[in-house]
């Protein structure tokens, strides 16, 4: 057996066994990475550490270091609050305010799971009391945090376009970031459609269902300084046997979990911790211009977004430093650990010639435009079950070869393909998103509720390869 098969053998192996057992795949990744380079391609410690992203790596410690920031001095919830204001009485566009929310948090730097955890309590409250879907309000909250998570600023458009730029390959951030969005857009307005959306547009003022708190739809949280840990969900949570153990948890069990109701009792519908006419602090006025200087500086005039984000991190800290002291802590290390560890990885294989191997073996097996779509199949397929980013982090460059090799597929479009793919089926329940959904749910069979996101998840992952392969990568 060549040493490539065995270096691809290995990293399938990573991902079962992150599946299988809780432990982060960045942590199994460097030890592959340190095996496979020294025994299989001979290369010494040094080599095998010249991989390690830092580049990719600041990047991810910048961003989640100043949404960390966001979240403490209370931003997050001025900018749920203004958007819930903005609405009125308009029952139909809650849904919409929890999408394009989330979607925000993810395009400033917030993980999908923690921005899921984040305000899926808040939407499923609303759906509960307010007779809206339970199963259209979760799956809006998720598209909305796939939607923004492909912004120049965001963690998957961090990874992706690194990766892009590495290889060389032709880069239009915009284009992946909007194809997200759209695509995800375009699933929500249908999934608004399907279960009712246009029979809540005729309900202007909100009335509690039966049984439900006597609250008006926006009577929440006033933006306060957070408290408590950080809502920030594991990216080895991906794996399907941290997922399972969501689902099983008692009620009790989620009353404590971050993206439980406890974790989330300050921002649920009804809970008031504040006068509802406060308006913005000093500190949540200059972490919103901040957010806007990090996306002008680095879109613009194409400044290190690593370095600028931690630059605007400081200046927050400097200016509140006993509300921001957590921010360092809450950083997403285990996300990040797990995709400069995969990241690690590839470049091993890259040095070894495996990642040639592959992207040539594609090509000479089939059809161009066959092997686009088998990529994203494999993409969505193991992302449904596994870690979105471990995914982008070892396919892209996979592809890379077959890219480059004048194929034909263009390839701003089959990253965008590639992209969508990976993160859009993430609504399964096997999945931390799906998994948040499921455990925040008010009011429904759980059991029922279940199936009901195993047939979407299970949809989603069949026709949106083939969907956005046709879109994006044939036209």
């Amino acid at each position: 057996m060549s040493s490539h098969m065995m270096s691809i053998y290995v990293l399938v192996a990573m991902f079962v066994l992150a599946t299988v057992l809780p432990i982060n795949m960045g942590v199994i990744a460097f030890v592959g990475a340190f095996l496979v380079g020294t025994l299989l391609a001979g290369m010494e410690a040094k080599a095998i550490m010249g991989n390690f992203p830092a580049e990719l790596f600041l990047t991810l410690v910048g961003i989640t270091y100043l949404f960390a920031q966001a979240q403490n001095n209370g931003t997050i919830d001025w900018l749920v609050r203004l958007a819930l204001k903005a609405v009125g009485g308009n029952i139909a566009a809650i849904p919409w305010v929890m999408f394009f929310i989330t979607a925000l948090l993810t395009a400033v730097g917030a993980v999908s799971p923690a921005a899921v955890a984040i305000i899926a309590p808040i939407a499923l409250g609303f759906a509960a009391k307010y007779g809206i879907n339970p199963l259209m309000m979760g799956l809006m909250v998720v598209h909305g945090a796939q939607g923004g998570g492909f912004s120049p600023i965001s963690i998957y458009g961090g990874i992706t376009n690194k990766i892009v730029q590495k290889a060389g390959l032709p880069l239009s951030e915009l284009t992946t970031a909007f194809v997200s969005l759209g695509v995800n857009f375009a699933v929500a307005l249908l999934l608004f459609t399907m279960f009712g959306g246009f029979a809540l547009m005729r309900q202007r003022h909100g009335r509690p269902v039966p049984g439900s708190v006597e609250n008006t739809p926006f009577s929440t949280q006033v933006a306060m300084p957070a408290s408590g840990p950080q809502l920030y969900a594991d990216a080895e949570g991906e794996a399907m046997s941290e997922e399972r153990l969501t689902m099983k948890r008692s009620p009790d069990a989620l009353d404590a979990s971050p993206g439980g109701r406890a974790g989330a009792a300050a921002l649920q519908p009804g809970i008031q911790s504040g006068s509802e006419h406060a308006g913005a602090t000093m500190q949540q006025i200059v972490t919103v211009v901040g957010l806007i200087a990090l996306a002008v500086l680095t879109l613009v005039y194409k400044l290190d977004i690593g370095f600028v984000a931690i630059t605007i991190g400081l200046i927050l800290s400097i200016i509140a430093p006993n509300v921001q002291k957590r921010a360092i802590t809450q950083v997403s290390w285990p996300e990040i650990m797990l995709i400069v560890g995969v990241s690690t990885y590839v470049g091993v294989m890259q040095k070894m010639g495996t990642i040639t191997f592959v992207g040539d073996s594609v090509a000479q097996l089939t059809s161009p435009l066959v092997a686009a779509l088998l990529l994203c199949f494999v993409g969505a397929v193991v992302s449904a079950f596994a870690s979105s980013t471990a995914v982008l982090g070892s396919l892209i460059p996979l592809a890379v070869p077959f890219l480059q090799s004048g194929s034909g597929v263009d390839a701003i479009g089959f990253i965008a393909a590639m992209a969508v793919s990976s993160t859009i089926v993430d609504v399964s329940p096997f999945s931390t998103n799906g998994a948040l959904v499921l455990a925040n749910v008010q009011g429904v069979d759980r059991d029922v509720f279940l199936r009901q996101l195993m047939i979407y998840g299970a949809i989603v992952t069949l026709a949106a390869p083939v969907v956005v392969w046709f879109l994006f990568v044939v036209l």
